[in-house]
Protein backbone atom coordinates (compact mmCIF):
# COMPACT_ATOMS: atom_id res chain seq x y z
CA UNK A 1 0.00 0.00 0.00
CA UNK A 2 1.52 3.47 -1.05
CA UNK A 3 2.52 5.67 2.13
CA UNK A 4 1.39 9.45 1.36
CA UNK A 5 2.47 12.09 3.52
CA UNK A 6 1.73 15.89 3.10
CA UNK A 7 4.41 18.52 3.63
CA UNK A 8 3.48 22.61 4.53
CA UNK A 9 5.78 24.69 3.39
CA UNK A 10 4.83 27.86 4.31
CA UNK A 11 8.03 29.90 4.10
CA UNK A 12 10.93 29.87 1.77
CA UNK A 13 13.27 28.37 4.22
CA UNK A 14 11.00 25.36 3.91
CA UNK A 15 11.00 24.87 0.24
CA UNK A 16 15.09 25.06 0.49
CA UNK A 17 14.85 22.44 3.22
CA UNK A 18 12.11 19.89 1.98
CA UNK A 19 12.87 20.51 -2.08
CA UNK A 20 16.59 21.58 -2.59
CA UNK A 21 18.07 19.19 -0.38
CA UNK A 22 17.86 14.76 -0.13
CA UNK A 23 14.58 15.15 1.86
CA UNK A 24 11.88 14.82 -0.70
CA UNK A 25 13.69 13.02 -3.18
CA UNK A 26 14.97 10.50 -0.55
CA UNK A 27 11.44 9.91 0.54
CA UNK A 28 9.87 9.42 -3.49
CA UNK A 29 12.89 6.92 -4.05
CA UNK A 30 11.30 4.66 -0.76
CA UNK A 31 7.82 5.17 -2.70
CA UNK A 32 6.39 7.45 -0.72
CA UNK A 33 4.19 9.66 -2.34
CA UNK A 34 4.60 12.84 -1.45
CA UNK A 35 1.91 15.79 -0.80
CA UNK A 36 3.32 19.18 -0.52
CA UNK A 37 1.26 22.32 0.15
CA UNK A 38 2.29 26.00 0.05
CA UNK A 39 1.88 29.23 -1.32
CA UNK A 40 -1.00 29.41 -3.51
CA UNK A 41 0.41 31.93 -6.04
CA UNK A 42 3.44 30.43 -6.53
CA UNK A 43 2.24 26.54 -6.34
CA UNK A 44 2.63 26.55 -9.83
CA UNK A 45 6.29 27.91 -10.73
CA UNK A 46 7.29 25.77 -7.49
CA UNK A 47 5.86 22.56 -8.94
CA UNK A 48 6.98 23.25 -12.47
CA UNK A 49 10.45 23.45 -10.86
CA UNK A 50 10.58 20.49 -8.91
CA UNK A 51 8.08 18.36 -10.83
CA UNK A 52 8.83 14.76 -10.06
CA UNK A 53 6.85 11.19 -9.98
CA UNK A 54 4.95 11.26 -7.17
CA UNK A 55 5.44 14.57 -5.92
CA UNK A 56 1.92 16.75 -5.80
CA UNK A 57 1.33 20.18 -4.99
CA UNK A 58 -1.83 21.70 -3.70
CA UNK A 59 -2.65 24.99 -2.05
CA UNK A 60 -1.74 26.24 1.07
CA UNK A 61 -5.13 28.61 1.53
CA UNK A 62 -3.28 30.94 3.72
CA UNK A 63 -6.49 33.25 2.83
CA UNK A 64 -8.46 31.05 4.54
CA UNK A 65 -6.53 30.35 7.10
CA UNK A 66 -6.01 34.34 7.62
CA UNK A 67 -9.19 34.75 7.77
CA UNK A 68 -10.38 32.42 10.07
CA UNK A 69 -7.41 33.89 13.01
CA UNK A 70 -8.92 37.38 11.82
CA UNK A 71 -12.59 36.87 12.28
CA UNK A 72 -13.45 34.03 14.78
CA UNK A 73 -12.70 35.68 17.90
CA UNK A 74 -9.62 37.13 16.92
CA UNK A 75 -8.44 38.85 20.02
CA UNK A 76 -8.57 35.40 22.22
CA UNK A 77 -6.33 33.67 19.01
CA UNK A 78 -4.00 36.61 19.28
CA UNK A 79 -3.26 36.04 22.94
CA UNK A 80 -3.02 32.42 22.46
CA UNK A 81 -0.12 32.82 19.81
CA UNK A 82 1.40 35.54 21.80
CA UNK A 83 1.28 33.08 24.93
CA UNK A 84 2.48 30.27 22.43
CA UNK A 85 5.96 32.61 21.51
CA UNK A 86 7.11 33.61 25.03
CA UNK A 87 5.67 30.85 27.25
CA UNK A 88 9.03 28.38 27.29
CA UNK A 89 9.82 26.99 30.16
CA UNK A 90 12.44 28.97 32.47
CA UNK A 91 14.92 26.06 32.37
CA UNK A 92 16.70 27.15 29.20
CA UNK A 93 18.00 30.69 27.61
CA UNK A 94 14.09 33.13 27.79
CA UNK A 95 16.40 35.92 26.52
CA UNK A 96 14.43 36.12 23.18
CA UNK A 97 10.83 35.61 24.52
CA UNK A 98 11.84 38.19 27.10
CA UNK A 99 12.50 40.47 24.08
CA UNK A 100 9.70 39.83 22.60
CA UNK A 101 7.29 40.23 25.87
CA UNK A 102 8.50 44.05 26.08
CA UNK A 103 8.36 44.72 21.92
CA UNK A 104 4.45 44.04 22.35
CA UNK A 105 4.31 46.18 25.37
CA UNK A 106 6.29 49.17 23.41
CA UNK A 107 4.28 48.80 20.35
CA UNK A 108 0.49 49.02 21.89
CA UNK A 109 -1.65 51.44 24.13
CA UNK A 110 -2.12 51.98 27.53
CA UNK A 111 -5.58 50.57 27.34
CA UNK A 112 -4.13 47.12 25.72
CA UNK A 113 -1.31 47.17 28.85
CA UNK A 114 -4.13 47.65 31.20
CA UNK A 115 -6.52 45.30 29.96
CA UNK A 116 -4.13 42.58 28.13
CA UNK A 117 -0.71 43.05 28.83
CA UNK A 118 -0.60 43.08 32.21
CA UNK A 119 -3.61 40.31 33.02
CA UNK A 120 -1.54 37.95 30.84
CA UNK A 121 1.81 38.39 32.84
CA UNK A 122 0.18 35.78 35.58
CA UNK A 123 -0.44 33.47 32.66
CA UNK A 124 3.48 33.76 31.61
CA UNK A 125 4.71 33.20 35.17
CA UNK A 126 2.26 29.76 35.18
CA UNK A 127 3.46 28.46 31.61
CA UNK A 128 7.58 29.44 32.29
CA UNK A 129 7.09 27.55 35.76
CA UNK A 130 4.44 24.54 35.19
CA UNK A 131 4.61 21.92 32.04
CA UNK A 132 0.78 21.49 33.25
CA UNK A 133 0.07 24.98 32.26
CA UNK A 134 2.16 24.75 28.78
CA UNK A 135 0.03 21.40 28.14
CA UNK A 136 -3.37 23.10 29.00
CA UNK A 137 -2.22 25.95 26.41
CA UNK A 138 -2.21 23.36 23.48
CA UNK A 139 -5.51 21.63 24.69
CA UNK A 140 -7.04 25.00 24.93
CA UNK A 141 -5.60 26.45 21.17
CA UNK A 142 -7.72 22.97 19.98
CA UNK A 143 -10.92 24.60 20.01
CA UNK A 144 -9.61 26.88 17.14
CA UNK A 145 -9.82 24.42 14.39
CA UNK A 146 -12.18 25.56 11.46
CA UNK A 147 -15.15 23.41 11.43
CA UNK A 148 -15.71 22.93 8.25
CA UNK A 149 -11.92 22.26 8.37
CA UNK A 150 -10.02 24.54 5.69
CA UNK A 151 -8.13 21.38 3.97
CA UNK A 152 -10.89 18.56 4.38
CA UNK A 153 -11.21 18.39 0.83
CA UNK A 154 -7.51 17.64 0.81
CA UNK A 155 -7.66 15.22 3.63
CA UNK A 156 -10.34 12.92 2.29
CA UNK A 157 -8.91 12.98 -1.25
CA UNK A 158 -5.40 12.05 -0.05
CA UNK A 159 -5.96 10.15 3.12
CA UNK A 160 -2.53 11.26 4.04
CA UNK A 161 -0.58 8.83 6.79
CA UNK A 162 1.17 11.72 8.25
CA UNK A 163 1.61 15.49 8.08
CA UNK A 164 4.85 17.17 8.23
CA UNK A 165 5.33 20.99 8.85
CA UNK A 166 8.05 23.25 9.27
CA UNK A 167 6.85 24.41 12.67
CA UNK A 168 4.94 22.80 15.12
CA UNK A 169 2.27 25.17 14.58
CA UNK A 170 3.93 28.89 15.06
CA UNK A 171 2.53 30.20 12.40
CA UNK A 172 -0.69 29.75 10.11
CA UNK A 173 0.04 25.82 9.79
CA UNK A 174 -1.01 25.56 12.87
CA UNK A 175 -4.64 24.94 11.51
CA UNK A 176 -3.48 22.49 9.09
CA UNK A 177 -1.98 20.42 12.26
CA UNK A 178 -4.75 20.90 14.26
CA UNK A 179 -7.15 19.40 12.03
CA UNK A 180 -4.58 16.53 11.23
CA UNK A 181 -4.55 15.75 14.98
CA UNK A 182 -8.57 15.79 14.71
CA UNK A 183 -8.27 13.28 12.77
CA UNK A 184 -5.80 11.06 14.67
CA UNK A 185 -3.46 11.30 11.98
CA UNK A 186 0.23 12.15 13.30
CA UNK A 187 2.19 14.76 12.93
CA UNK A 188 6.06 16.09 13.02
CA UNK A 189 7.88 19.15 12.56
CA UNK A 190 11.20 20.03 11.64
CA UNK A 191 13.18 22.75 13.22
CA UNK A 192 14.19 24.73 9.83
CA UNK A 193 15.53 27.94 11.49
CA UNK A 194 18.76 28.19 13.93
CA UNK A 195 16.67 29.99 16.76
CA UNK A 196 13.66 28.53 16.44
CA UNK A 197 13.50 26.37 19.19
CA UNK A 198 14.43 28.89 21.60
CA UNK A 199 12.56 32.37 19.86
CA UNK A 200 9.20 30.15 19.37
CA UNK A 201 8.07 27.46 22.58
CA UNK A 202 4.87 25.95 23.13
CA UNK A 203 2.73 24.19 20.16
CA UNK A 204 0.42 25.81 18.08
CA UNK A 205 -1.22 21.92 17.60
CA UNK A 206 -0.57 18.45 18.80
CA UNK A 207 2.70 17.73 17.61
CA UNK A 208 4.23 14.57 18.56
CA UNK A 209 7.54 14.25 16.35
CA UNK A 210 10.32 16.41 16.01
CA UNK A 211 13.92 16.12 14.09
CA UNK A 212 16.39 19.20 14.47
CA UNK A 213 20.12 20.15 13.59
CA UNK A 214 21.42 19.74 16.85
CA UNK A 215 21.77 18.05 20.38
CA UNK A 216 21.36 22.02 21.40
CA UNK A 217 18.24 22.55 19.84
CA UNK A 218 16.78 18.84 21.11
CA UNK A 219 17.55 20.21 24.66
CA UNK A 220 15.46 23.67 23.81
CA UNK A 221 12.49 21.82 22.67
CA UNK A 222 12.75 18.91 25.55
CA UNK A 223 13.84 21.28 28.28
CA UNK A 224 11.73 24.61 27.01
CA UNK A 225 8.49 23.53 25.52
CA UNK A 226 8.07 19.32 26.95
CA UNK A 227 8.64 17.43 24.06
CA UNK A 228 9.44 13.52 24.65
CA UNK A 229 13.09 13.27 23.96
CA UNK A 230 12.53 9.63 22.35
CA UNK A 231 10.13 11.56 19.65
CA UNK A 232 12.71 14.29 19.24
CA UNK A 233 15.30 13.73 16.11
CA UNK A 234 18.87 15.51 16.02
CA UNK A 235 19.01 15.18 11.98
CA UNK A 236 21.45 18.10 11.34
CA UNK A 237 20.23 21.43 8.74
CA UNK A 238 19.16 19.28 5.38
CA UNK A 239 19.37 23.07 3.85
CA UNK A 240 22.85 23.48 4.11
CA UNK A 241 23.90 19.85 2.57
CA UNK A 242 24.23 21.99 -0.34
CA UNK A 243 27.27 24.44 0.95
CA UNK A 244 29.11 21.12 1.39
CA UNK A 245 28.90 20.06 -1.89
CA UNK A 246 29.71 23.35 -3.10
CA UNK A 247 26.82 22.46 -5.35
CA UNK A 248 25.32 26.19 -5.18
CA UNK A 249 29.24 27.84 -6.06
CA UNK A 250 29.64 30.05 -8.62
CA UNK A 251 33.20 30.56 -10.20
CA UNK A 252 34.80 33.17 -8.61
CA UNK A 253 35.41 35.24 -11.75
CA UNK A 254 32.17 34.95 -12.83
CA UNK A 255 30.40 35.92 -9.05
CA UNK A 256 32.85 39.17 -9.22
CA UNK A 257 31.76 40.25 -12.61
CA UNK A 258 28.13 39.70 -11.65
CA UNK A 259 28.60 42.55 -8.94
CA UNK A 260 31.20 44.54 -11.03
CA UNK A 261 33.74 43.50 -8.16
CA UNK A 262 37.56 44.31 -8.69
CA UNK A 263 39.36 40.72 -8.39
CA UNK A 264 42.33 42.59 -6.67
CA UNK A 265 40.53 44.19 -3.67
CA UNK A 266 39.74 42.49 -0.78
CA UNK A 267 36.40 41.27 -0.54
CA UNK A 268 33.85 42.43 2.89
CA UNK A 269 30.63 41.17 2.83
CA UNK A 270 27.69 42.49 4.85
CA UNK A 271 24.55 40.67 5.68
CA UNK A 272 21.52 42.54 6.93
CA UNK A 273 20.12 41.32 9.62
CA UNK A 274 17.81 42.21 12.59
CA UNK A 275 15.78 44.69 10.98
CA UNK A 276 13.18 44.33 12.93
CA UNK A 277 14.55 45.39 15.87
CA UNK A 278 17.02 47.77 15.04
CA UNK A 279 18.73 50.41 12.37
CA UNK A 280 21.72 48.39 10.35
CA UNK A 281 22.24 51.41 8.78
CA UNK A 282 24.79 52.63 11.16
CA UNK A 283 27.01 49.15 10.56
CA UNK A 284 26.47 49.67 6.96
CA UNK A 285 27.71 52.92 6.98
CA UNK A 286 30.70 52.35 8.94
CA UNK A 287 32.13 49.56 6.57
CA UNK A 288 31.43 52.29 3.74
CA UNK A 289 33.51 54.49 4.99
CA UNK A 290 36.21 52.05 6.49
CA UNK A 291 36.56 50.42 2.82
CA UNK A 292 36.51 54.21 0.99
CA UNK A 293 39.23 54.99 3.42
CA UNK A 294 43.06 53.50 3.99
CA UNK A 295 41.51 52.29 7.36
CA UNK A 296 42.07 49.02 6.78
CA UNK A 297 45.01 46.54 6.39
CA UNK A 298 43.92 45.71 2.51
CA UNK A 299 42.50 47.92 -0.60
CA UNK A 300 38.89 46.81 0.16
CA UNK A 301 35.41 46.68 -1.01
CA UNK A 302 32.13 46.46 0.25
CA UNK A 303 28.85 44.04 -0.90
CA UNK A 304 26.03 44.69 1.12
CA UNK A 305 23.09 42.22 1.06
CA UNK A 306 19.63 43.50 1.80
CA UNK A 307 17.08 42.05 4.19
CA UNK A 308 13.75 40.57 2.79
CA UNK A 309 12.14 42.71 5.44
CA UNK A 310 13.76 45.88 3.51
CA UNK A 311 11.38 45.26 0.69
CA UNK A 312 8.17 45.52 2.67
CA UNK A 313 5.69 47.93 2.23
CA UNK A 314 4.41 48.23 5.88
CA UNK A 315 6.38 50.11 8.29
CA UNK A 316 8.23 52.54 5.60
CA UNK A 317 11.25 53.04 8.05
CA UNK A 318 12.44 49.17 6.81
CA UNK A 319 11.78 50.83 2.72
CA UNK A 320 13.45 54.52 3.61
CA UNK A 321 16.44 52.36 5.02
CA UNK A 322 16.98 50.66 1.83
CA UNK A 323 16.51 53.58 -0.47
CA UNK A 324 19.95 55.20 2.08
CA UNK A 325 21.95 51.98 1.34
CA UNK A 326 21.31 52.45 -2.45
CA UNK A 327 22.33 56.11 -1.93
CA UNK A 328 25.19 55.01 -0.14
CA UNK A 329 26.33 52.74 -3.14
CA UNK A 330 26.38 56.09 -5.39
CA UNK A 331 28.21 58.30 -2.25
CA UNK A 332 31.19 55.90 -1.50
CA UNK A 333 33.43 53.89 -4.19
CA UNK A 334 34.11 50.14 -3.77
CA UNK A 335 30.50 49.94 -2.60
CA UNK A 336 27.99 47.58 -3.77
CA UNK A 337 24.27 46.06 -3.19
CA UNK A 338 23.14 43.02 -4.52
CA UNK A 339 18.92 42.72 -2.70
CA UNK A 340 17.56 38.66 -2.21
CA UNK A 341 15.91 37.51 -4.96
CA UNK A 342 11.94 36.94 -5.09
CA UNK A 343 9.69 34.39 -5.40
CA UNK A 344 6.69 36.11 -5.30
CA UNK A 345 3.69 35.25 -3.31
CA UNK A 346 3.84 34.95 0.18
CA UNK A 347 7.10 33.72 -0.09
CA UNK A 348 8.65 37.01 -0.96
CA UNK A 349 11.96 37.54 -1.28
CA UNK A 350 12.44 34.31 1.30
CA UNK A 351 12.19 31.75 -2.00
CA UNK A 352 15.19 30.28 -2.03
CA UNK A 353 15.80 31.52 -5.53
CA UNK A 354 19.63 32.67 -4.65
CA UNK A 355 21.58 30.03 -3.06
CA UNK A 356 24.48 30.37 -5.59
CA UNK A 357 24.46 34.46 -4.95
CA UNK A 358 24.00 33.79 -0.41
CA UNK A 359 26.98 30.57 -1.00
CA UNK A 360 29.21 32.42 -3.43
CA UNK A 361 28.91 35.52 -1.34
CA UNK A 362 30.37 33.79 1.37
CA UNK A 363 32.95 31.62 0.22
CA UNK A 364 34.13 34.44 -1.92
CA UNK A 365 34.29 36.83 1.12
CA UNK A 366 37.73 37.76 3.08
CA UNK A 367 35.65 38.49 6.22
CA UNK A 368 31.55 38.53 6.29
CA UNK A 369 29.51 41.10 9.22
CA UNK A 370 26.21 40.42 9.82
CA UNK A 371 24.37 41.13 13.59
CA UNK A 372 23.85 38.56 14.89
CA UNK A 373 22.28 36.68 12.15
CA UNK A 374 21.83 32.59 10.62
CA UNK A 375 24.55 33.68 8.32
CA UNK A 376 26.79 32.68 11.40
CA UNK A 377 26.31 29.55 10.86
CA UNK A 378 26.10 29.47 7.49
CA UNK A 379 29.80 31.80 6.99
CA UNK A 380 31.17 29.60 9.25
CA UNK A 381 30.31 26.03 6.98
CA UNK A 382 32.34 28.14 4.24
CA UNK A 383 35.54 28.81 6.79
CA UNK A 384 35.01 32.78 5.83
CA UNK A 385 36.17 34.93 8.96
CA UNK A 386 32.96 36.63 10.40
CA UNK A 387 32.06 40.08 12.78
CA UNK A 388 29.03 40.23 14.47
CA UNK A 389 28.67 44.44 14.26
CA UNK A 390 26.26 46.28 17.17
CA UNK A 391 26.72 49.32 16.31
CA UNK A 392 23.72 51.24 17.63
CA UNK A 393 22.01 54.55 16.64
CA UNK A 394 20.42 56.37 19.92
CA UNK A 395 16.98 56.07 19.90
CA UNK A 396 16.63 53.27 17.40
CA UNK A 397 13.76 53.40 14.69
CA UNK A 398 13.01 56.76 16.58
CA UNK A 399 9.32 55.97 15.36
CA UNK A 400 6.44 55.73 17.79
CA UNK A 401 4.75 52.81 18.58
CA UNK A 402 7.75 50.74 16.79
CA UNK A 403 10.02 49.02 19.00
CA UNK A 404 13.50 49.40 19.12
CA UNK A 405 15.81 47.25 20.83
CA UNK A 406 19.67 47.72 21.18
CA UNK A 407 21.91 45.47 19.28
CA UNK A 408 24.19 45.23 22.06
CA UNK A 409 21.69 44.25 23.86
CA UNK A 410 20.77 40.82 22.08
CA UNK A 411 24.13 39.45 22.97
CA UNK A 412 22.52 36.90 25.57
CA UNK A 413 20.30 35.89 23.04
CA UNK A 414 20.64 32.23 23.20
CA UNK A 415 21.89 31.52 19.40
CA UNK A 416 24.03 34.70 20.02
CA UNK A 417 25.31 33.98 23.20
CA UNK A 418 26.42 30.34 22.00
CA UNK A 419 28.09 32.11 19.35
CA UNK A 420 30.38 34.27 21.42
CA UNK A 421 31.28 31.84 24.12
CA UNK A 422 32.63 29.85 20.74
CA UNK A 423 35.02 32.21 19.96
CA UNK A 424 34.18 31.44 16.63
CA UNK A 425 34.42 35.35 15.40
CA UNK A 426 34.48 38.43 17.02
CA UNK A 427 31.86 41.30 17.83
CA UNK A 428 32.20 44.86 17.36
CA UNK A 429 30.11 47.25 18.78
CA UNK A 430 32.11 51.11 17.45
CA UNK A 431 33.87 51.50 14.63
CA UNK A 432 36.81 51.34 16.40
CA UNK A 433 36.62 47.51 17.10
CA UNK A 434 35.35 47.08 14.11
CA UNK A 435 38.48 47.77 12.22
CA UNK A 436 40.07 46.23 14.55
CA UNK A 437 38.58 43.03 13.94
CA UNK A 438 38.47 43.56 10.03
CA UNK A 439 42.46 44.44 9.77
CA UNK A 440 43.00 41.27 12.08
CA UNK A 441 41.39 38.63 9.52
CA UNK A 442 42.10 40.63 6.32
CA UNK A 443 45.88 40.19 7.52
CA UNK A 444 45.13 36.35 8.77
CA UNK A 445 42.30 34.34 7.75
CA UNK A 446 42.99 31.41 9.21
CA UNK A 447 42.41 33.16 12.78
CA UNK A 448 39.53 31.11 14.93
CA UNK A 449 39.21 28.89 11.42
CA UNK A 450 39.52 25.79 14.20
CA UNK A 451 37.00 27.74 16.53
CA UNK A 452 34.47 27.99 13.35
CA UNK A 453 34.81 24.30 12.73
CA UNK A 454 33.71 23.11 16.40
CA UNK A 455 31.00 25.76 15.81
CA UNK A 456 29.95 23.99 12.73
CA UNK A 457 29.88 20.87 14.28
CA UNK A 458 28.04 21.83 17.72
CA UNK A 459 25.39 23.67 16.01
CA UNK A 460 24.28 21.82 12.79
CA UNK A 461 26.15 18.47 13.87
CA UNK A 462 26.89 16.76 10.51
CA UNK A 463 29.00 18.27 7.96
CA UNK A 464 29.63 15.24 5.38
CA UNK A 465 26.44 16.59 2.97
CA UNK A 466 24.17 13.68 4.62
CA UNK A 467 21.08 15.26 6.68
CA UNK A 468 18.94 15.48 4.59
CA UNK A 469 19.17 11.77 3.70
CA UNK A 470 19.41 11.20 7.77
CA UNK A 471 16.35 13.82 8.24
CA UNK A 472 14.50 11.24 5.23
CA UNK A 473 15.26 8.40 7.17
CA UNK A 474 13.51 9.42 10.66
CA UNK A 475 10.82 10.06 8.36
CA UNK A 476 10.54 7.17 6.68
CA UNK A 477 11.18 4.86 10.15
CA UNK A 478 8.54 7.01 11.51
CA UNK A 479 5.96 5.86 8.91
CA UNK A 480 7.00 2.19 9.90
CA UNK A 481 6.58 2.39 13.64
CA UNK A 482 3.52 3.87 12.30
CA UNK A 483 1.93 1.02 10.07
CA UNK A 484 3.10 -1.13 13.04
CA UNK A 485 0.94 0.91 15.32
CA UNK A 486 3.88 1.34 17.82
CA UNK A 487 4.01 4.75 17.41
CA UNK A 488 2.13 7.91 19.20
CA UNK A 489 -0.66 9.71 17.10
CA UNK A 490 -2.73 12.11 17.70
CA UNK A 491 -6.10 11.06 19.29
CA UNK A 492 -8.95 12.29 17.34
CA UNK A 493 -11.34 14.66 18.97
Amino acid sequence: MTRRIFISADHGMAIIYFLQSDVVSTLLDAGVEVVVLTDDETKDKIASRFAHHGLIFEGLRLKQANKFAATVQPRVQWLLAYLRRVGGSRRINTEAMDSHIWEVWAENSWKFRLGIWIPSALMILLLRNFSWARKLLIRIQNRFTPDPGIYTDLFDKYQPDMVIASTPGWRLDRYLLRESAKRGIPNMTVIVGWDNSSSYNISGADVQYATCWSQLQKDELVYGSDWNPENVHVGGIPSYDGYFREQWLMPRDEYFKLHNLDPKRKLISYASSFVHFAPNFPNIEALAKLVSSDSLAEPSQLLIRLHPSHFQDKPKIFAEERIRVFELEKKYPHVHVVQPAALGGSLGYYGGEDMDEKSSMMAYSDVVVTVYSTMLVETAVHDTPMIAATIDVPGGWNKKNKFSLSLKEIGDWPTHKRFREAKAGRAAGNENELREALNMYLKDRSIDSKERRKFVEDEITFTDASSGKKTAEFILQTLERIAQGSAPRALPR
